[in-house]
């Protein structure tokens, strides 16, 4: 990384950790004083609550004074149309459904990405106070401490995180393939929140995390937070990330796990 992209991934860097710890906060507080709306969106089970849009407002009208060149995009609608080259990615809460029951395993995640991918990106955990943050090129740190994934090699000492789609009959497929493999691991996790899944990665708490049909808000943060923790990441065909697909593992299982994950999902017929 050039000086000037150095400097400019760690002034994106403080940008979205400092937004993420405020918009965190402040639905924090919020949900502990309870929910006045609650709707669904594509689902019954894709909820939306005030918090979510509340904390996206707070990052974009964030981003808007401090950075007003860059292309924002939001989960929940949130739009600006830059010409600097960096587009900002924000899921205000990541585990909506989490965050409605008041489980901990919710966060605000964003991401800044330019033209070779993500480039800096906070997750940020209110329930746990826990800040994920990396810089392309430089690492990953949980609250300022270096973290590394896990040198896991075996499949059957792996344990692995997934999601499941807001589609039933996508579930159902999913759960099936679940079957088929959680006799060859060592166990399976489902936390709800994909940039959590990612980070948990990273720091050693899951050997691999997979899912499909994700949001580019989703994983522009977590993906790069793995992967400057070590660990290796792509789609089920070991080719480039993309929101349709993501698996990310420790190096030593990854092709072991998109084997196992690409030959259950034809068995569960989901070609």
């Amino acid at each position: 990384m050039t000086a000037t992209n150095h400097s400019l991934g760690f002034e994106l860097l403080n940008v979205a950790s400092t937004l993420a710890r405020q918009a965190g906060t402040m639905a924090l507080i919020g949900r502990r004083g309870g929910l006045s709306e609650v709707q669904s969106k594509s689902s019954v089970t894709d909820m939306v609550t005030e918090y979510d849009r509340a904390s996206e407002l707070l990052v974009f009208e964030g981003l808007l004074r401090s950075r007003p060149e860059d292309t924002i995009v939001g989960e929940e609608g949130a739009s600006h149309s830059g010409s600097s080259g960096i587009t900002w990615y924000i899921d205000p809460i990541d585990g909506t459904t989490n965050f409605l029951y008041s489980l901990p395993y919710w966060a605000v995640s964003i991401g800044a990405t330019d033209e070779h991918g993500t480039l800096a990106g906070a997750v940020y955990i209110p329930a746990m106070d826990e800040l994920f943050t990396a810089v392309r090129g430089y690492g990953a740190k949980l609250n300022d401490l270096p973290i590394r994934c896990s040198t896991t090699s075996s499949l059957s000492h792996a344990l692995v995180g997934t999601g499941f789609s807001y589609s039933a009959g996508r579930r159902t497929a999913q759960a099936q393939r679940i079957s088929r493999m959680i006799h060859l691991v060592r166990d399976f996790r489902r936390f709800g929140a994909a940039s959590i899944d990612l980070c948990f990665v990273a720091c050693g708490r899951l050997d691999a995390y997979f899912e499909e049909n994700l949001g580019p808000w989703d994983i522009a943060a977590g993906e790069l937070i793995a992967r400057e923790a070590g660990c290796r990441s792509g789609n089920f065909a070991g080719q480039e990330v993309t929101t349709a697909q993501l698996l990310a593992s420790a190096p030593a299982l990854f092709d072991d796990l998109a084997t196992l994950i690409t030959a259950s999902s034809t068995a569960a017929g989901q070609e």
